[in-house]
Formats: structure tokens, C-alpha cells, sequence
């Protein structure tokens, strides 16, 4: 039997009309975001399936219906094929999905906490003063020096570690400017990305405190699927060092590209996508052709699934 990975999108998969599919074909896609709806208080399954665009790009918003579009699909993945994987992981936010995958994490409080997350890290740089770019074609060691190099006292690192050739900044936003200016002088491509704040930099530190202290009342089950970590990219069977970690991520950059050489290393065969999009699927090929990767959104999707 194959070794399976199930991983989940983070922030900027999202669109309207996610999940519309799997809730008017599936029963336990349908409980999963009445289930949400209710701990809400608001209905989530609405904004994923009518919008509009502009509430849906709000990252309280965002992240809780992401998150419950995805286990929507998990339910259907797992209750109509069976299939179960050996290993888990998740693109910021969407490693909140792998831990309710896990076991870790029940979906009531995982949908609630997201919510609380985006709202703290929306509110702990002023809308305007952080900003994140999209860098292609660089190393990782040329964007660490770039960010060194152009910082003049503000906040600039690296955010995300997608995939060989891309790589994603964060901090203030004149900082990111004058990052994207020198790239662009240099011949390579740099895109600013429509995000109302800078994520996985240290000026999400206070998130992380706020979220810490929301996460006191939450308990946290035993890993019955292993996780990889953003903030380590290694494989995470602790239930103790899930809070730190997940704490430690809002701040840190997401070492996408070594959590899923990691999976390969632990023997994973194909990976299958759980959710909106299949823009981890895309950043796999390009990390490694070998795996085999699938992704299920939709109807279309799911009929593919063997």
C-alpha cells in the first residue's frame, strides 16, 4: 500500500462557492458547516458559498471558512473512500486543518480558534503598515541577505519557503517596497500580494501572545496521525508541543518546501490535497515530480479519488 499524506491549504485558496458541491452531495460535508455555523454564530457556510468577495478576503473570515471547507472535504474523503493518511501537514493556516485531521484538535474548537487568529494578527499591525511580496527565482540565502540589506531598521524576513524559486517576504511596508524595488532592478520578479497584514514576521508577535492565552481553555488530543510542522518542518506525536508550536508560527516563517522534502524522507508516496485550490499540489510537482498528488474540492475531484 502506498504511503498517503493528507495537507491542507493556507490563506489565498479561498473563493466563492467553496465547498457548495460537497455540501448539497454529501451528508457529513453538509453537518460540517451547520456544525460551524452554530459555534460561530453566524453563517460561515454562506459567506464560502454566496461571499461576498470582500467579507470572504477578511482574515477572521477567511480563516474559519477555509478551514471548515477543508474537513467538509475530509469527512467526505474519509467516510466515502476510506482512505486514511499516515502522515499530515498544513500551509499556515491550514495546519490547523492537519491537526483536526490528527485528532489534535476537534473541529468545534479548531473553527472558533481560527477565527480569533485571523482577528488577532489583523489587529496587531495597523491596516497599511505591514506588507508581504512574492520573491521568484531567488535562493534563500540571496533573500535573507536582500532583507538584511534593505530592512534600514524596520521589520523584513522571510515568510514563506514555498517551493525552489519562491519564496515569500513580510514586514513593513516600506521595507517590502524597497525589497521589491532592488529585486526588480536585478532582473528577477517580485509581486506584492493582496494581504491586509504581514504575515509570519515578528510583527505578529503580539498575535501570538493573544492567541496563547485564547488557547488556555483548549484541549488538545493525542496525535493520532502525526504532524509536520510549519515552524520546524520536522514531524510533530507530542500533544504538549502542539500549543508552543502553533503559538511560535504566527511569528515564524513556514518552511513549506522542507516539511514536504521531510514527508518524502518518511517514505510518502502520493500526497492528496484537502480543500480550495490546489496550490500545494502545484508547489509539490515543483519540490519534487516524483510524488504523486491529487487534490479534492469538488464533485469533479472527488470522483477521481481511488
Amino acid at each position: 500500500m502506498k504511503k498517503i499524506a493528507f495537507i491542507f491549504p493556507g490563506q489565498g485558496s479561498q473563493y466563492i462557492g467553496m465547498g457548495k458541491e460537497l455540501y448539497d452531495n454529501f451528508r457529513v460535508a453538509r453537518e460540517v458547516f451547520e456544525e460551524a455555523d452554530d459555534a460561530l454564530h453566524f453563517p460561515i457556510s454562506l459567506l464560502c458559498f454566496r461571499g461576498p468577495e470582500e467579507a470572504l478576503r477578511l482574515t477572521e473570515n477567511t480563516q474559519p471558512a477555509l478551514l471548515t471547507t477543508s474537513i467538509a472535504a475530509l469527512k467526505v474523503i474519509r467516510t466515502e473512500k476510506g482512505i486514511n493518511p499516515q502522515l499530515t501537514a498544513g500551509h499556515s493556516l491550514g495546519e490547523y486543518s492537519a491537526l483536526v485531521a490528527s485528532g489534535a484538535l476537534s473541529f468545534l474548537d479548531a473553527v472558533r480558534i481560527v477565527r480569533l487568529r485571523g482577528r488577532f494578527m489583523q489587529e496587531a499591525v495597523p491596516v497599511g503598515e505591514g506588507a508581504m511580496a512574492a520573491i521568484l527565482g531567488m535562493e534563500r540565502e540571496e533573500i535573507e541577505k536582500l532583507c538584511e540589506e534593505v530592512s534600514s531598521g524596520e521589520v523584513l524576513s522571510p515568510a514563506n519557503f514555498n517551493c525552489p524559486g519562491q519564496i515569500v517576504i513580510a514586514g513593513h511596508s516600506k521595507a517590502v517596497e524597497r525589497a521589491i524595488g532592488k529585486v526588480m532592478q536585478s532582473g528577477k520578479k517580485a509581486i506584492l500580494l493582496p494581504v491586509s497584514a504581514p504575515f509570519h514576521s515578528p510583527l505578529m508577535k503580539p498575535a501570538g501572545s493573544r492567541l496563547e492565552e485564547a488557547m488556555e481553555g483548549i484541549s488538545i488530543g493525542d496525535l493520532k496521525v502525526p504532524v509536520v510542522t510549519n515552524v520546524e518542518a520536522e514531524v510533530n506525536t507530542s500533544r504538549e508541543r502542539v500549543k508552543p508550536l502553533l503559538v511560535t508560527q504566527v511569528s515564524s516563517p513556514v518552511r513549506w518546501e522542507e516539511s514536504m522534502r521531510r514527508m518524502v524522507r518518511e517514505g510518502v508516496e502520493q500526497v492528496l490535497e484537502i480543500g480550495p485550490r490546489k496550490v500545494l499540489s502545484g508547489l509539490m510537482k515543483r519540490i519534487d515530480s516524483r510524488i504523486e498528488t491529487k487534490n479534492i474540492e469538488d464533485l469533479e475531484t472527488f470522483k477521481k479519488i481511488s
